[in-house]
């Protein structure tokens, strides 16, 4: 018997030809993700608007290419042909910012910022170690740029045609100096909270880690680009959508918050765009959140904008 299909709307004739098989899932989340079952079988009792993180994400990963036709994108490259000649593109190109860079594209905050864009249907770049495999596991999706962030042509041909940038961890992105001519917002997910509310062995631990967060939150401001810098509590490897959020002031030393309701945050956070710069703290709480551009907008009215 046939598989039932997973997107009755958008069905495939008899007459489609066949794709390849869908990207996998990275690494990194699928170690969040236990389902017990095969996935063809899994039920879903919620509605579209309310299916969670995890339920879109299946659907991404089961959808294989009827969710790249759904989403415009072309299929999978072979291994063997056709990535590499991207590098020969001319370097003044000059290109519409319509872009969002990743940084720590490999990273598991990394790759869960990214899976949230792709849902948001955005034109994804993403700073990684290991091409091939984010190549793998996101196919053209994503522009991965792999190079020397001291190289000012290499940051250059990086930010081409982008718009803003996510930075999903505290690694002092920020204080090497790039050149960020171009860029409308900065997204900067910061653990400094967690790092200062911590004491004893743990401290220590910390400690570069603080200096770190301390110097790209110092950078970013510096910048005078607009830009929103979240300070989440301790980041957690439970799922999304289950909990709401607390957005009380210091809030984040303590608190807990999903990785993916962090990734979540940082991508909704894109286009509620402040005048300077727009600093609050996050965990996960009782707080229902409906509307991103409303909350965005209610965190700048209480003044935890900078002026």
């Amino acid at each position: 018997m046939p598989a039932p299909a997973l997107f009755p709307c958008r069905a495939s004739t008899p007459q489609s030809p066949p794709h390849p098989p869908p990207p996998p899932l990275p690494s990194a989340a699928r170690l969040n993700w236990r389902r017990p079952v095969p996935l063809v079988t899994v039920a879903r009792s919620k509605s579209k608007d309310e299916a969670s993180f995890t339920d879109r994400i299946l659907d991404y990963i089961e959808g294989g290419p009827k969710l790249r036709r759904w989403y415009g994108a072309p299929d999978l490259l072979p291994k063997d042909g056709g990535a590499e000649d991207e590098e020969q593109e001319p370097s003044d190109i000059e290109e519409p910012r319509d872009a969002v860079l990743v940084t720590n594209g490999d990273s598991e905050m990394g790759q869960m910022v990214i899976l949230s864009l792709i849902l948001k249907r955005a034109r994804i770049k993403a700073f990684v170690k290991d091409k091939r495999s984010t190549e793998e596991a996101f196919g053209t999706y994503v522009e991965c740029m792999v190079g020397n962030m001291e190289d000012k042509s290499f940051t250059k041909k990086a930010l081409r045609g982008v718009r803003a940038v996510i930075c999903p961890a505290d690694d002092g992105f920020f204080s090497d100096l790039i050149d960020l001519k171009g860029v409308q917002h900065i997204v900067l997910l910061s653990q400094i909270s967690v790092y200062r509310g911590s004491g004893g062995l743990q401290a220590i631990m910390n400690s570069k880690l603080r200096k770190l967060a301390e110097r790209d939150e110092e950078a970013v401001l510096a910048s005078g680009i607009p830009s929103t810098i979240i300070r989440a509590g301790s980041m957690q490897s439970t799922p999304g959508g289950e909990r709401g959020f607390d957005f009380t002031e210091g809030v984040a030393a303590k608190g807990r918050i999903s990785k993916e309701d962090a990734a979540t945050i940082c991508v909704e956070a894109l286009d509620a765009i402040p005048q300077t710069t727009l600093i609050f703290e996050v965990a996960n709480g009782e707080q229902k959140v409906t509307d991103w551009n409303a909350c965005f907008a209610e965190r700048m009215k209480k003044g935890e904008e900078l002026v």
